[in-house]
């Protein structure tokens, strides 16, 4: 299947923005001279058993680009292998990608392998909301296999591994809950939220388990650290990259495992 493809690069008087249509359409919401605004719709029935969506997203240096999810998206029970949703995004110099996701439900019987990458350049920056759901109402929920890799050009800044099974629920995870939002900042140092997350390099988790996404008081979290996300301030509060060659102490990596 093809792959939905995403750039943009400033331009004078309008951004330079590149769409390629695969499983998912993107469609330009507006821009100015080093923004844009576009969102994300399924092109046609997904997620099936064996579906492949695959996502590359390039914002040029000094550029901000805003994606949204129009619909959201639901895995149905895969008869065969597994769904595969890839997204690998890189952030140019002094960049910044805002990706607000629509939950992802993972249904009965769903069985789907989930990987994000996010390369930042130098001052580059990004806040991502991720959510996940086991099961549509009255559902347990299927399986999800889920790898987030973010990297600056210090090397690895954060990774998480989670391996979730509504099926056969266990204690560590999400125990008795079926909603998982997060809000991930990276490259810069956002206001401390209560019981976020601060990693070792600029940037911070916040996260919120529940029954309903309607519960979660992760919006105001977001609005927050996306508007700090653009601002110059924050941006410039970006870890400096270590020269090639140069000697350095060994920098902690916040890395994040569990299985349920």
């Amino acid at each position: 299947m093809t792959t939905t493809r995403i750039a943009v690069r400033t331009g004078h008087p309008r951004a330079q923005v590149d769409l390629v249509v695969g499983a998912l359409a993107p469609r330009l919401v507006g821009r100015t001279s080093d923004t844009a605004h576009v969102a994300l719709t399924a092109a046609g029935m997904l997620l099936l058993g064996g579906d492949l969506v695959d996502v590359e997203v390039d914002v040029g240096p000094d550029c901000t680009l805003e994606l949204e999810d129009v619909g959201g998206m639901v895995a149905y029970r895969a008869l065969t292998s597994a769904s595969q949703v890839t997204f690998a995004a890189r952030v140019g110099s002094g960049g910044t990608l805002l990706w607000r996701a629509l939950p992802l439900v993972v249904a009965d019987g769903a069985r789907v392998d989930r990987r994000t990458r996010i390369d930042l350049d130098t001052g580059g920056s990004a806040v991502i909301r991720e959510t996940v759901v086991l099961g549509r109402q009255g559902e347990a929920g299927g399986s999800l296999t889920s790898h987030l890799s973010i990297t600056d050009p210090g090397g690895p800044v954060l990774t998480e591994d989670l391996d979730l099974d509504g099926s056969a629920p266990e204690p560590g995870v999400l125990g008795s809950e079926r909603v998982l939002d997060a809000v991930i900042a990276i490259g810069f140092r956002p206001d401390p939220e209560p019981g976020a997350l601060l990693l070792d390099q600029p940037g911070a988790v916040a996260r919120h388990l529940g029954q309903h996404t309607h519960e979660s008081p992760l919006d105001r979290v977001w609005a927050t650290w996306a508007e700090q996300a653009t601002s110059a301030a924050s941006v410039a509060t970006a870890a400096e990259p270590i020269p090639a060659g140069a000697a350095s102490t060994p920098r902690a990596v916040d890395s994040v495992g569990a299985i349920e």
